[in-house]
């Protein structure tokens, strides 16, 4: 059996996280080298045990999400017999793997991975592209680094569309982006339908939202085989964008739906936590571990959460990031093929009441939140 150090399938992902990231990805193989490998035969009885083992000791999420399990394992284990072949092993090992309930998770073989969906497909999609193109853009818009952008006339609120961290942010098409955008009033940032992708791509955007430096959350790393052998949370900083570049530090709401996952959760996360920043639409599908890899004797490889991520205020993020007070929003797919997008229509009149306030001769620059243009209840 074979195990897949984190730092060799995520090296690239992780590698802005610094110091707190390197300790994790140090320490993960090495909880594998502090114990004895059992053998494990490779039939049927011998891959379940294998897989079972290896969650058992190394997943994240397990107290959490109050998930027994031993019980888990008996249930499963009883299905198979002498004669179960790889197919049916294939879904018996699947099934086990989905009460976890962890998008992270999957089972690969040669025939089929093995994938948790239903993170997403219980809930409405509260989002359809073409509606935005359509009615909000006009079908003319720039576009870069995978990022759509249009400035939004007559209010002067800039529009971005980033609908996955797998596309690489280059610096100088962010800095032409803003530039373009730079008399914009407020800011609108659509992360809808964003599955996550790069961990250095947050880096890389937050920078421009942001004046000092920020702990933008926490990370933990295992220390043991028990469910609960965890280091102290380690910070995970954020710096702003180096002199030169071009930055935005007026108000921002990001749009956010349930198929926001991933490295797509953490950046709501930390944007959530800065004071210029609203978050509108519905809950994020979370996605909050950073993911291990590992093999069992018939060469199916397994990947799932590892290392638990929190957020500013050490609170785990792996079941969502709730909107801000106030901001939650669904966009009806009704009112989506009539041209109408709740979640962006209440972020522009967000925007739009702010901006009438803090604007004009004698008015003061208030704290962005969302109260604006809110009759008191």
């Amino acid at each position: 059996m074979r195990s897949t150090d984190l730092n060799h399938i995520t090296k690239k992902r992780l590698r802005a996280w610094g110091a707190p990231l390197a300790m994790a990805l140090t320490l993960v193989p090495a909880l594998t080298s502090c114990h004895e490998s059992p053998q494990y035969s490779n039939d049927a009885y011998g891959n379940f045990d294998a897989l079972w083992d290896i969650v058992d000791q190394r997943y994240c999420f397990f107290s959490d999400k109050g998930i027994d399990w031993d019980s888990v394992g008996r249930q499963y284990r009883a299905r198979i017999k002498p004669e179960t072949n790889i197919l049916e092993l294939f879904d018996i090992c699947a099934g086990m793997l989905d009460e976890l309930h962890d998008g992270h998770v999957n089972l690969t073989s040669s025939f089929n991975t093995s994938y948790y969906r239903k993170w997403w497909s219980d809930y409405a999609q509260d989002f359809n592209l073409r509606t935005v193109q359509q009615y909000y853009l006009d079908f003319d818009y720039g576009s870069t680094s995978g990022i759509t952008y249009k400035m939004l006339l007559p209010d002067s609120i800039g529009y971005m569309y980033y609908p996955s961290f797998s596309y690489n942010i280059g610096e100088t098409n962010l800095d032409y982006i803003l530039a373009i955008l730079h008399k914009a009033k407020g800011m609108v940032i659509d992360i809808r339908d964003n599955g996550g992708g790069a961990l250095t791509n947050i880096s890389t955007l937050v920078s421009r939202f942001i004046d000092k430096k920020v702990t933008g959350g926490y990370i933990l790393h295992k220390t043991g085989p028990g469910h609960d052998d965890f280091s102290k949370p380690y910070a995970v900083e954020y710096e702003p964008a180096e002199q030169g570049r071009i930055v935005y530090w007026g108000p921002i709401v990001l749009l956010t739906n349930r198929s926001c996952f991933s490295a797509a959760n953490d950046f709501t996360s930390v944007m959530k936590s800065l004071p210029n920043v609203v978050v509108a639409g519905a809950k994020t599908g979370g996605g909050g571990g950073l993911p291990f890899s590992s093999e069992i004797p018939n060469g199916w490889a397994v990947r799932f959460s590892a290392c638990p991520i929190l957020d500013a205020d050490k609170k785990s993020i792996e079941g969502g990031i709730e909107p801000t007070r106030g901001c939650e929003v669904h966009a009806p797919e009704e009112e989506l093929a009539q041209g109408k997008d709740a979640i962006i229509d209440f972020a522009l009149d967000l925007l739009r009441a702010y901006i009438d306030q803090t604007e004009g001769e004698g008015a003061k620059k208030k704290a962005f939140n969302p109260d604006y243009g809110r009759t008191p209840q």
